[in-house]
């Protein structure tokens, strides 16, 4: 088990360190995964223990990948056919710190509506458009991800598992 441990633990060292070492952190989650459970079959878990295990965790990542398609495609075909021409035109100011705090408080109480998730895919569509430089589209994905949140939580409907995610 502490073979396991360990392996997780550099694991989670090289996605933290993702940019220094230029490796993707989606593929070593994946091989990282694969070789967790394979060790965990080996290391003396039974079948009857490790298959529900297994079935519980990869039909949770399904629904998971399953949303996110859905609510990326949605907000495709709504950027395709220019529905967030009529947000961005109506956002006229040339400041970013104002434009910061827009987004900001857009994003608060649009995640007290919709889900987290998708509130933050939506906002960060349309902060691609407002936003050129790549060093402020940074600032503003981490504005959108924190509102995103805080509104969630907020809100007697919102989702508080992601905040303490």
């Amino acid at each position: 088990m502490l073979l396991v441990v360990s392996l997780f633990a550099a694991g989670y060292l090289l996605v933290a360190l993702e940019h220094p070492l230029r490796v993707s952190k989606s593929a070593i989650s994946l091989v990282l995964g694969g070789l967790l459970w394979t060790l965990l079959a080996f290391l003396g878990i039974s079948g009857h223990e490790l298959l529900p295990r297994l079935t519980e965790h990869l039909a949770s990542i399904a629904a998971l990948v399953f949303f996110l398609m859905g609510a990326m495609a949605i907000v495709e075909v709504v950027d395709a056919h220019g529905g967030f021409e009529i947000i961005t035109a109506r956002i006229t100011t040339r400041s970013l710190r104002t434009l910061l705090w827009i987004i900001g408080f857009i994003t608060f109480f649009l995640s007290a509506l919709l889900d987290n998730l998708t509130t933050t895919i939506v906002m960060l569509t349309l902060s691609r458009r407002l936003v050129v430089s790549p060093k402020d589209r940074l600032l503003f994905a981490g504005i959108v991800v924190i509102a995103a949140n805080a509104g969630g939580a907020f809100s007697p409907i919102g989702d508080v598992t992601t905040t303490m995610l």
